[in-house]
């Protein structure tokens, strides 16, 4: 592993621009569910199905209920970012990494203190209201449906959504184009914790991978390792902060 982490550190050293990418097994280490793995949480309790949009829409009520239900089974504790969560930060204030793409809703990057932060799939601890488009914390908005208010509304009267893309929708335009902008203007394009599989969020190890180097850290094999120069079967937690220790 030495080896390739001081080629990979070397590369970054080197570029005008790093990229990551993360997924779940970023998070998993601080505690939180995956959704796809053997044990991950569409293949415990919960039906994919209860969380698309079209149902929101139809019964918003039923749909918080069980949406409670979710976050209380994501979050079974108390959870803060781990070591890779941490590292990211780093490399990013060491001016080592210029951007952060996740597929994570848990708002672990940001408490970590990666600024420059695209969240693919939204973040959990924000609702928005789908009339006039207002954000808020999430967590006054659950307690009141621990209350009995569901569905909850905004003060406008609208009705509140986790700030999350569901089942049903599309990855918010901007925010992917300018993802695959980072990824087409990479030099060094990280991929961590992620099995690389959904798309849209797929292509973008792709994109970078036609100009730049793709390292891919996952304990699993990924679809993108034959095109990656560097593949790290590592501990994320463990791999990213000895990345960090060999950077300037």
């Amino acid at each position: 592993m030495d080896e390739r982490l001081d080629r990979l550190a070397d590369a970054i050293e080197g570029a005008d621009s790093t990229v990551a990418l993360t997924g779940a097994g970023v998070s998993t280490a601080s505690g939180i569910p995956d959704f796809r793995g053997e044990d991950g949480i569409w293949n415990a309790e919960f039906d994919p199905g209860d969380f698309r949009i079209e149902r929101f829409l139809s019964d918003p009520a039923g749909f918080w209920v069980d949406r409670l239900e979710l976050h209380e089974a994501m979050f079974p504790g108390e959870v803060g970012p781990n070591a890779a969560h941490e590292a990211l930060a780093t490399m990013e204030s060491r001016g080592a990494l210029d951007a952060l793409i996740t597929q994570n809703t848990d708002g672990l990057h940001a408490e970590a203190g990666s600024k420059e932060l695209f969240e693919l799939h939204g973040n959990a601890n924000r609702v928005v209201c789908m009339d006039c488009g207002r954000k808020n914390d999430a967590a006054p908005v659950r307690e009141r449906v621990r209350e009995g208010e569901r569905p909850p509304r905004c003060d406008c009267g609208g009705l509140v959504k986790p700030d999350v893309v569901l089942f049903g929708e599309s990855l918010p335009e901007a925010i992917m184009a300018e993802s695959r902008r980072r990824a087409e203007e990479s030099d060094v394009f990280l991929a961590v914790g992620s099995s690389l599989t959904v798309e849209p969020a797929a292509s973008l190890p792709r994109i970078a991978a036609r100009d730049g180097l793709l390292a891919v850290c996952n304990l699993d094999p990924t679809p993108h390792d034959g095109v990656a120069e560097v593949v790290l079967r590592e501990d994320v937690t463990e791999v990213l902060p000895a990345l960090v220790d060999r950077l300037p």
